[in-house]
């Protein structure tokens, strides 16, 4: 008899949906999960306790347990960049609020390098690790053993075995197919090497929501490297079933660096429980005329939704262009309206997605959005040749912004995510020569395209984007 089993999993449904009401973080999420959960009670609530938290709660407890540790590491570095921090009226106000975000300052004297596909930025990187004196920091959500990941792992036991600390951190659940020999090597070699552990804690022993999404490498606290490549093939335009790569990383050299220390040091804290507390945190200018830079960390641990409030700031305070890239482009409807008002007020915004997606419900939803933005102005263009899987937003003359945040829910709210912020002229000119680039390579959606699609494609198109939130 089925009755008892559905009766208990409709008890567990309505349950479960009491506390989707008391914790999901957006409407729209709230509403997609006690659908399900009262509607689909058997299959959803396995799914909801295993996908649906959106605040990652034992990261916040070991945060607050260990609040006065991180809080000296935040004063440290914060006193070691006294002299850099920005104070000019108009650059400081660029990014207003965003500083309280990231907890530090934006920092003036740095150098940047934009780093365009993956030969470029792992030529940087590994040169960058090869050069580490006294420590390296390595952090990849994607791991794989294949020609580039086996590069790394050859790059950091050269300097470990060279008397350098190399401490490696990777995503449990995106390295899913990272063979133990590959970290035993590594650990064999003397590197530092942990998981993320997002299922650390009998709470979240079950869930896989959240990720750990960051690309970080930093050398003696001084060189640092974030954008949207992992370590993998493909991520080289190796492999012939995904084709050509399009992605992006920044090299940034300075006191911006300790931004992306200090989230590889809260990261780390909460993998191993071991506070990295010999690690520089004084670095200098290494160039008077450079560009000031933000360092953002978000995550499901903090108190305010960071990168959702950080693409805002960035949406609201465009005046005369607004350019992102993105391999997902699912947002919120709060995010939807801002970009609309952007295009009210006279901005030059475009989206730029590329035209197939290793995800194929985040692409559907991507299409219906295109009703949204069309007729305000707002250009969806679809990248051709390969697959764009850059993060990267230029806004007006000298504001830009490269890191492992997607347009999507998941990144606003479920996962670990770092961005840099860089406000100069010069580098956002590079930037906009690379979107130039990259528009020549891409499509222009045409009113009506939508309508023309099939029927069944325009129902599965709105379906998908109905379950967005949770996706």
């Amino acid at each position: 008899m089925l009755w008892p089993f559905l009766a208990f999993f409709e008890v567990l449904g309505l349950a479960s949906a009491v506390h989707a009401v008391m914790s999901v973080r957006t409407p729209q999420g709230t509403v997609a999960w006690v659908a399900a959960l009262v509607v689909f009670a058997p299959v959803a609530v396995p799914a909801y306790w295993v996908f649906g938290r959106s605040r990652f709660r034992g990261y916040v407890r070991a945060h607050e347990r260990d609040l006065k540790r991180l809080d000296r590491l935040i004063r440290d570095a914060n006193a070691g960049l006294t002299e850099d921090i920005v104070t000019t009226p108009a650059e400081a106000s660029t990014l207003a609020g965003a500083e309280r975000l990231a907890r530090i300052p934006v920092t003036s004297g740095n150098r940047v390098e934009l780093l365009i596909d993956g030969d470029r930025t792992f030529d940087s990187i590994f040169e960058g690790i090869d050069q580490a004196r006294n420590y390296a920091l390595v952090q990849f959500y994607i791991v794989k053993d294949d020609e580039l990941g086996r590069a790394l792992q050859s790059h950091m036991i050269e300097r470990s075995q060279a008397g350098v600390s190399v401490y490696f951190l990777y995503d449990e659940i995106g390295c899913l197919g990272l063979p133990e020999r590959y970290i035993d090597e590594l650990r064999k070699a003397g590197v530092h090497v942990s998981p993320f552990h997002s299922r650390k804690g009998f709470g979240n022993r079950f869930q896989l929501n959240f990720r750990n999404h960051r690309k970080v490498v930093v050398a003696d606290g001084e060189v640092s490297w974030i954008g949207g490549h992992n370590a993998g093939d493909e991520y080289m335009g190796r492999d012939p079933a995904v084709g050509g790569w399009r992605d992006t990383h920044v090299r940034i050299e300075g006191p911006a660096t300790l931004g992306a220390q200090l989230a590889f040091v809260e990261d780390w804290r909460w993998a191993t429980d071991q506070t990295l507390s010999d690690l520089q945190w004084t670095p200098a200018s290494v160039d008077t005329s450079g560009s000031n830079v933000l360092v953002i960390a978000s995550g499901p641990a903090d108190q305010v939704e960071t990168a959702s409030l950080m693409f805002a700031k960035l949406i609201n305070g465009a005046t005369s262009r607004l350019w992102i890239a993105s391999p997902y482009f699912v947002p919120d409807d709060a995010t939807i309206q801002a970009l609309q008002l952007a295009a009210f007020r006279g901005v030059d915004v475009r989206v730029l997605i590329p035209e197939k997606s290793d995800n194929p419900l985040v692409s559907l939803a991507a299409y219906s959005y295109f009703e949204d933005v069309k007729g305000v102005g707002i250009k969806m263009c679809r990248y051709q040749a390969g697959f764009l899987h850059g993060k990267y937003i230029l806004v007006d003359h000298d504001v830009s912004t490269i890191g492992t945040a997607n347009f999507d829910n998941r990144s606003f709210r479920l996962n670990f995510e770092i961005t840099a912020a860089i406000i100069d002229v010069g580098f956002a000119d590079e930037v906009q020569r690379m979107f130039e680039a990259d528009f020549a390579n891409a499509r222009v959606m045409e009113p009506g395209e939508y309508f023309e699609k099939p029927i069944w494609f325009r129902f599965a198109s709105r379906l998908a984007r109905l379950f967005a939130p949770v996706l």
